[in-house]
């Protein structure tokens, strides 16, 4: 098997990365924004990989001083209409992820679905969508859930577990919440007075 410096798959990653920024839409990233300065409360959620991500990006909210909540922690609250679920899956029809989404549908959030899958379970019930391009093994049986591919470890590309899509949409996180920072008027010092101060 051949053998790569590990720089040279950071750099490898980020130009991939950089491709994959160059292909979301300003339209679905502005509805994204809308969303999330409307809501009274966002919820987030992902599973596996994605939801660690899922986790950093409400963080990241609850800097900016908006109330977020990751779905499944305990002191998270009830949803109401009005409210908005923020969801990290790039198959877009994870079974857990998609049985919550549309119950929170059913509550009247909105819901705003970060994929590479759009024409899937979950992305059928959202009200807007942020396409973030990977190279996911194919996977030949839509039965064939996250949890399974987790499990088996199927993998053929050089990035673990065949995926970009995580690290891709981290740093789309990390970049809408520089962009709310802006709209928002909000300095760095403000996020940091909300910053953990036990640890």
């Amino acid at each position: 098997m051949e053998s790569h410096r590990v720089q040279e798959m950071m750099l490898l990653m980020a130009s991939k990365i950089r491709a994959i920024a160059n292909t979301i839409s300003d339209e679905d990233v502005e509805k994204l924004l809308g969303e999330l300065l409307r809501a009274e409360r966002i919820y987030v959620i992902g599973a596996g990989r994605s939801g660690l991500v899922a986790k950093a990006f409400a963080m990241r909210l609850m800097h900016l001083g908006l109330q977020a909540y990751v779905v499944g922690e305990t002191i998270t609250p009830a949803m109401n209409a009005g409210d908005a679920m923020v969801i990290f899956s790039g198959s877009g029809r994870t079974k857990t992820v998609a049985d919550i989404a549309e119950t929170a549908k059913d509550i009247g959030a909105h819901i705003c679905l970060i994929t590479s899958n759009a024409d899937s379970r979950i992305g059928k019930i959202s009200d807007c969508v942020v396409i973030i391009e990977h190279q996911r093994d194919e996977v030949e049986d839509d039965a064939q859930e996250f949890e399974i591919r987790q499990m088996m470890g199927e993998h053929k590309s050089f990035a673990p577990l065949g995926t970009l899509f995580e690290t891709a949409s981290m740093i789309f996180g990390d970049a809408v919440i520089s962009r709310l920072m802006e709209i928002t008027k909000t300095d760095e010092s403000a996020l940091k007075n909300r910053h953990t101060n036990i640890e």
